[in-house]
């Protein structure tokens, strides 16, 4: 793996805990709309609010998002590597665009 690279496969800190297997066996999603169904399931899950599809919730979801959360800093500036193949839809993308984000502006008051 290139240098400058993370690995954010499972079962890694940073793997999705959101499966194709899964959301096509419950019902969520089919074969063509089930990649997408679960990066988007892992946005929402990392995301400031609660969501329909936030279904994975409890102390280990805690636990696992906050360690996200916490690791997230080390993702900035660097290449994720992932298994999905290049072109798909992959919550690799959505650590790069959380771990680059600017910092919030304290308001200072």
């Amino acid at each position: 793996m290139p240098s400058n690279t993370v690995s954010v496969a499972r079962p890694g800190k940073f793997g999705n805990p959101f499966t194709i297997a899964t959301a096509i066996e419950s019902g969520y999603a089919n074969a063509t709309t089930a990649q997408a169904f679960v990066v988007e399931c892992f946005r929402d899950w990392l995301g400031p609010t609660q969501s329909g599809r936030d279904w994975w919730q409890g102390k280990e979801s805690d636990r696992r998002k906050a360690q996200i959360f916490e690791c997230l800093p080390a993702l900035r500036g660097k290449s994720l590597a992932c298994w999905c193949r290049p072109g798909d839809s992959c919550h690799a993308d959505v650590l790069l665009e959380l771990a680059n984000a600017p910092p919030p502006i304290d308001g200072g008051d």
